[in-house]
């Protein structure tokens, strides 16, 4: 289980929001379950973002052209197409 990884964050002062695995004796109380929904939502975008391989390698020089392409790109994955 990732018990030491909580105690390596509840070491620095903030809160640990992983959820225990399901064969554990104990229970996910702890857990802010819309917190965990959202940051669930994060991660999957950054993965579909890695999809773009112009974005995943960085081939823009200039920082606007790669905002672009991460614009553009969101722009695709939101748009219901």
């Amino acid at each position: 289980d990732s018990e030491s990884l909580r105690e390596q964050i509840e070491k620095t002062g903030t809160q640990a929001n992983i959820p225990k695995k399901s064969n554990t004796l104990s229970n996910n109380d702890h857990v802010d379950w819309y917190f965990y929904k959202i940051r669930y939502l994060i991660e999957n975008a950054f993965a579909r973002l890695k999809q773009f391989r112009g974005i995943a390698t960085r081939y823009d020089k200039l920082k606007q052209s790669y905002e672009n392409s991460v614009a553009l790109a969101c722009i695709f994955i939101w748009l219901p197409l």
